[in-house]
């Protein structure tokens, strides 16, 4: 009788059924990939919309449309390959989601670029060629499309490879290449280039050291101490104090676009106003949420959460101040070169240029940007709050100071440079550190902590930071520029051909 029982499941069906249920889910998969894709391309019509509206009037408005396409397209991949390290620190930390990191990012590199991104922009337009060398506008314009085309294609490779690379190397490097292949090289102004060499140099090896400086400070007199607790509470809102200290004497003293510029004296007046009045508030915050933790590291984590979610959220405003130049310099320099009797001296860029530029950085970061996230948060070496605090400060104050100067640095190289310095660093504190063997002997029964390993395999295997990645990037790096160099000649003589 139990062999007659009627069957109420269908074998065969059910598998075609969950077959047809796989293929719908791939089908959403691939085409949620191309969404983003679509949306971009609407992006680009949108920028190519609002140049010919605000361009009326300006010989060679086609040619400004088509510009501000390739200044969207180019800031587009500068937000999905380069503002990955403003928040790559605080989620590798676990300190916020990754949606959380897109959209506080986002929020804040259009704050950064508007608010304070003028200089830089001015920098890439016409500090590093000689617009009065070229034969004609035409040809400059020519020149600075080139640029665009060129460096947001190698950034969009670069992207596609996971691999993190400098957007201002790329950039400058196809502004070089574009001149020089338009008007030989006595168009290059050496001397400023050489000033932003010297930069790319210092900014990483400065972003490393400030942040092994700030990991220093953290682990002699928070994390091995006897009430790690206690010791939280006072100096955890020092160190939140001299991040805001810092942002606000930069907004005092030209950070904002030139709508507010006091001389640094009194700037640094208002940040130490402004840390005085931040270490006030934030002192009972820390208390109270101090309450009732554990003495130990993973309750540290807890109290350092905020303060990281807020100096993300300040890289990611130096990162909008600073590197929305690679994508809106070029088109800026467009357009002042075919507006009449224009020279691009001391002219303020259009708000509509930096809008594009802005906003094209967060909607790159917001489509394509999480994959690199991982790699900067996740891959280099291991971070929790307090190390990613460090990286993030460090790379805000670096990139803010350049950015206060007008001088275009590659926000990877500060932060990626400071990811290294925390784990180069813990390397050296974990081994020689006398506070730290200590604090382990007194927690340990007088026991000293195990001696490394005379073995050179396992000395390796204990490295703190992959050497690996440090050669893949670095490599990126010196690459960049000749590579975008290269192409924008070509990309420019084959533009030139081709239109006049």
């Amino acid at each position: 009788m139990a062999n007659s029982q009627v069957q109420l499941r269908k074998p065969t069906l059910d598998k075609d059924l969950e077959k047809l249920t796989f293929t719908e889910q791939a089908t959403h998969f691939v085409l949620r990939s191309w969404t983003g894709v679509g949306i971009a391309l609407i992006f680009l019509l949108i920028a190519m919309a609002v140049a010919s509206t605000f361009a009326t009037g300006t010989p060679g408005v086609l040619v400004v449309a088509v510009a501000a396409a390739l200044a969207a397209y180019m800031a587009m991949n500068i937000g999905a390959n380069d503002v990955t390290n403003n928040v790559g620190a605080a989620v590798g930390a676990r300190a916020m989601s990754m949606g959380v990191a897109l959209i506080i990012a986002a929020i804040f590199e259009i704050a950064g670029a508007l608010l304070a991104g003028q200089g830089v922009a001015e920098t890439v337009a016409s500090g590093i060629v000689d617009r009065a060398i070229f034969p004609s506008p035409a040809v400059f314009a020519w020149a600075m499309m080139a640029a665009l085309i060129s460096a947001a294609l190698w950034i969009n490779i670069a992207t596609i490879a996971n691999a993190p690379i400098s957007t201002t190397h790329s950039i400058i490097g196809g502004v070089i290449g574009a001149g020089a292949a338009a008007s030989g090289f006595q168009s290059v102004q050496w001397d400023s280039i050489a000033l932003i060499v010297v930069s790319w140099t210092v900014s990483p090896i400065l972003g490393g050291v400030i942040a092994a400086a700030f990991l220093y400070f953290i682990k002699e007199f928070i994390i091995y101490r006897d009430d790690k607790i206690e010791a939280a509470k006072t100096w955890v809102p020092v160190l939140v104090a001299v991040m805001a200290g810092a942002f606000a004497a930069f907004l005092a003293n030209g950070g904002t676009n030139g709508f507010y510029d006091l001389p640094l004296g009194k700037a640094l007046a208002i940040g130490l106003g402004f840390g005085i009045v931040t270490y006030i508030v934030t002192r009972p915050i820390v208390r109270r949420a101090a309450g009732g933790l554990d003495n130990r590291n993973q309750s540290l984590r807890v109290l350092f959460r905020l303060p990281l979610i807020c100096s993300a959220a300040l890289l990611s405003f130096a990162h909008g101040a600073n590197d929305v130049s690679n994508a809106v310099g070029p088109l800026y320099g467009i357009v002042s070169a075919l507006r009449s009797g224009d020279t691009g001296g001391g002219v303020v860029i259009p708000l509509w240029v930096m809008i594009i530029g802005a906003f094209g950085i967060s909607l790159g970061l917001l489509l394509f940007g999480p994959r690199l996230i991982r790699i900067v948060g996740n891959e280099i070496t291991k971070l929790n709050p307090m190390r990613a605090f460090c990286v993030a400060l460090s790379s805000a104050v670096a990139v803010l100071t350049a950015s206060a100067f007008a001088i275009p640095v590659s926000s990877t190289h500060i932060a990626v440079g400071a990811v290294f310095g925390v784990g180069l660093f813990r390397e050296w504190y974990t081994r020689n550190s006398i506070r730290r063997i200590d604090y382990i002997r007194s927690r340990g029964n007088g026991i000293a902590p195990e001696e490394p390993s005379a073995n050179p395999d396992e000395t390796r295997r204990r490295y703190l930071v992959r050497r690996s990645h440090f050669m893949t990037i670095v490599s990126a790096w010196i690459v960049t520029l000749p590579v975008s160099a290269m192409l924008s000649a070509l990309v420019f003589l084959a533009l030139n051909a081709l239109f006049t």
